[in-house]
C-alpha cells in the first residue's frame, strides 16, 4: 500500500539513515533492505560484535504504522526487535512491547530497548552467513555495475 504522504520516500530514508548511524555507533554492523528466511524484508537488519541480530522496521507515518500487518514476522529472525520513527511520530500508536528509535537524518536515539529474546542458534549462524554474503554482493556491485548477480 503506498502512503498518502508525498514525503513518505524522503523521510523513511531520513529516518533509515538516522537509525543506521545510530546502530553503528552502539557497534552494530547495519544492513538495509534485507530479505529474510520467511521472505520479508527487514528494513534494517543489524549484527553486534556478539552476534546479536536487530530488526528495525521504519513507520513513516501514522497510515505506514496502520498499514502494517507483517511486523510481528520479524520476530523469529532477531534478538531485538524495533520500531524507528522520526521524532514527531505519535508514538502512542507503537506496541509497548517492542523497542523504540527515534531518527532523522542526522542520528537517532532508542527511546525504549528492545526486549532480547535469543534466536535459534542454527537461525542466527544463517542469518549472519546470509548477512555476510549480500553484503559482500552489494559491495562488488559498486565496484563492477556490470555483474549478472
Amino acid at each position: 500500500m503506498t502512503d498518502p504522504d508525498p514525503e513518505f520516500p524522503a523521510t523513511a530514508v531520513r529516518i533509515l539513515r538516522g537509525a543506521t548511524r545510530l546502530l553503528e555507533g552502539l557497534g552494530y554492523a547495519a544492513i538495509a533492505e534485507y530479505t529474510l528466511g520467511n521472505g520479508r524484508r527487514a528494513d534494517i537488519l543489524a549484527i553486534d560484535g556478539a552476534g546479536q541480530v536487530a530488526i528495525v522496521e521504519i513507520k513513516s507515518s501514522r497510515a505506514d504504522f496502520a498499514a502494517d500487518r507483517k511486523w510481528r514476522d520479524y520476530l523469529d529472525f532477531c534478538d531485538r526487535f524495533y520500531f524507528a520513527v522520526a521524532p514527531d511520530f505519535p508514538l502512542g500508536l507503537l506496541p509497548e512491547e517492542v523497542g523504540l528509535i527515534c531518527a532523522d537524518a542526522h542520528g537517532g536515539s532508542i527511546r525504549r530497548e528492545g526486549v532480547l529474546q535469543p534466536i535459534n542458534a542454527n537461525r542466527r549462524r544463517s542469518l549472519i552467513l546470509g548477512v555476510a554474503l549480500t553484503a559482500s554482493r552489494r559491495l562488488a556491485r559498486i565496484a563492477d555495475p556490470e555483474l549478472p548477480w
